[in-house]
C-alpha cells in the first residue's frame, strides 16, 4: 500500500535539500537591512517603549523572549516588507527569528542569512496556501509566520527530517492572529509578529529534543486548513519552483499599510501633474479613488483619529501625499496628524471597488485616482504595481536613504546611523551577529 507523504514532510525535504547561492544571500541581506530600519524606528514609538519595558521586567529571558521583542518592534511603523500573493510580511517575523537564533547558537552572519532565505520560502508558500477567506478574519503574517520562524530555526539547528516535521507541526498548532484589532486601531498587530517568531523558535527547539508534533498539521481532518482556511490551496505548499521566493517580496517606501501604497504612488504622480499645470490641492473639488475590494475593506476610513488608524486610511494617505509629497513617519504623528486628519480634502474623496483591480489581486495590487478641479478640469492616473514591488524595485541607494531616515527618526546621529548600517551591511562575512543596544529615545 502506497503511503502519501504529508505536506510538511515534503516541504521539509525540499528545504533541507535545496542549494542557497551567493546571490540568494545578497537578496536576504537586502531585506535584512530593510527590517533593521523598522526595528530601530519601532523601538522608540509608544508601543515600542511599552514592549521594551515589558521585556525588561519579564523574568523569562533567552532567545524566545529576544525574538518576540525584536519581531514585535519590527512590525510597528508599517515600514516592513510585504509579499503580495501570500499577503504576508515575512521580514518582521523571519529575520528576527533567524538573527536571534543564530546569535544564540554563536553562528555566522552567512548562516543567519541562509536561514532567512529558508524561512521566507516556508512562510510564503504556506501563506499562498491559506486562501482568500482566511485573510478576512486571520492575519496571515501571524498564522503563516509561525511556520517561517520555525523553518528558520530548524535550519540553524540542523534538524533531521522528522524533527523538521515536528517543528512545523507544533508551530502550526500555535498559529494565531485575528484582525479584530483593526476595528478599533489597537496594538495587537505587533504581538502577532512577536508571537509568531517566538512560537516558531520554541517549536524548533522542542523538536530538537524529540518533542513530537502532528505530521499532517496542514491537511489533517483536525488540522490548520480544516480549522481556519475554507478555501485552502494545499498545492501551493509543495509547488516546484526554480528560484527561492524571497526575491518576490516588496519593500515598503511609505510608513503605512501596503494596501494604501498603490494609491499613494498615483497621488504623488497627480501632485506633480497638478504642479506642472500651476494647480495645488486647494483647487480640488472632488477625488475618486478606485481600488481592489480588499484594499477598500481595510483602508476606507475617512475619519482616522490615531497614528495607527491614519496608516490604515487610504483617504489620509492620499491627502498627505497630495499636500506634503512623499509620506514619512512624521506625517502620521503629532500636530501634523491633527492637521491632516481634519483637512477638508478627506471629505472630498470617494473610495470605490474596481472589479478590474479586484480580479488582478493579490498577484497585482493596483489603484486609480481621478481628480476634478473647481474649474471642471480632470486629472487621472493609475498603477498596477506599487513602488517597491519587484517590477518597480527600491534601489540600494533608495533603501539606504530609507533606513538612515528611520535611524534619524529614532534619535541616532548621522554617524551612529551610518556605523550601524555599515555593521549590518557586512553580515554575510561576519563571524558574529551584531548586537543592538538601545540607548536612544526619539526627541
Amino acid at each position: 500500500m502506497k503511503t502519501t507523504l504529508s505536506l510538511t514532510r515534503l516541504l521539509s525535504r525540499e528545504m533541507r535539500d535545496r542549494v542557497i547561492r551567493r546571490k540568494d544571500l545578497d537578496v536576504a541581506l537586502y531585506y535584512t537591512l530593510d527590517v533593521l530600519g523598522s526595528y530601530v524606528a519601532g523601538g522608540v514609538t509608544d508601543q515600542g517603549q511599552k514592549l521594551r519595558e515589558y521585556h525588561r521586567i519579564n523574568t523569562l529571558k533567552g532567545v524566545e523572549a529576544e525574538a518576540f521583542l525584536a519581531a514585535a518592534l519590527c512590525h510597528i511603523t508599517e515600514t516592513d516588507d510585504l509579499h503580495r500573493s501570500s499577503v504576508t510580511h515575512p521580514g518582521c517575523v523571519v529575520i528576527p527569528a533567524a538573527l536571534e537564533m543564530a546569535r544564540h547558537l554563536d553562528l555566522t552572519g552567512k548562516m543567519a542569512l541562509e536561514a532567512v532565505v529558508v524561512g521566507y520560502e516556508v512562510m510564503i508558500r504556506i501563506g499562498d496556501a491559506l486562501g482568500d477567506k482566511h485573510y478576512t478574519i486571520f492575519h496571515n503574517t501571524a498564522t503563516a509566520g509561525v511556520f517561517g520562524a520555525a523553518a528558520a530555526a530548524a535550519y540553524l539547528l540542523e534538524l533531521n527530517e522528522d524533527q523538521w516535521v515536528w517543528a512545523l507541526g507544533n508551530a502550526g498548532t500555535q498559529a494565531a492572529g485575528l484582525w479584530q484589532f483593526n476595528v478599533d486601531a489597537t496594538m495587537s498587530k505587533h504581538l502577532h509578529a512577536g508571537h509568531a517568531a517566538q512560537s516558531g523558535i520554541r517549536a524548533a527547539l522542542l523538536a530538537m529534543r524529540g518533542f513530537t508534533g502532528p505530521e499532517q498539521i496542514l491537511e489533517g481532518e483536525k488540522g490548520f486548513f480544516k480549522a481556519m482556511c475554507p478555501d485552502a490551496r494545499p498545492h501551493a505548499v509543495t509547488r516546484k519552483l526554480r528560484n527561492w521566493r524571497i526575491a518576490e517580496t516588496s519593500i515598503k517606501p511609505y510608513p503605512s499599510c501596503r494596501h494604501t501604497h498603490p494609491a499613494i504612488d498615483v497621488a504623488l504622480d497627480l501632485r506633480e501633474q497638478l504642479r506642472q499645470k500651476g494647480h495645488t490641492h486647494e483647487d480640488i473639488q472632488q477625488i475618486r479613488i478606485r481600488t481592489y475590494a480588499t484594499s477598500q475593506r481595510f483602508t476606507d476610513n475617512q475619519e482616522p483619529e490615531t497614528t495607527f488608524a491614519a496608516k490604515f486610511s487610504i483617504q489620509y494617505c492620499v491627502t498627505t501625499s497630495l499636500i506634503n509629497g512623499f509620506p514619512v513617519l512624521s506625517d502620521f504623528e503629532g500636530e501634523r496628524l491633527h492637521q491632516l486628519r481634519t483637512n477638508p480634502l478627506l471629505k472630498l474623496m470617494q473610495v470605490q471597488v474596481d472589479e478590474g483591480f479586484s480580479e488582478r489581486y493579490p498577484k497585482e495590487w493596483g489603484s486609480a485616482i481621478e481628480i476634478t478641479l473647481l474649474n471642471g478640469y480632470t486629472f487621472k492616473a493609475e498603477t498596477f504595481a506599487a513602488k517597491g514591488d519587484p517590477e518597480k524595485p527600491v534601489t540600494q541607494p533608495e533603501l539606504r536613504s530609507k533606513i538612515l531616515g528611520e535611524f534619524t527618526y529614532a534619535g541616532l546621529s548621522q554617524r551612529e546611523g551610518e556605523d550601524l548600517y555599515t555593521e549590518f551591511e557586512g553580515l554575510c562575512t561576519s563571524e558574529t551577529i551584531p548586537q543592538l543596544v538601545w540607548n536612544k529615545t526619539k526627541s
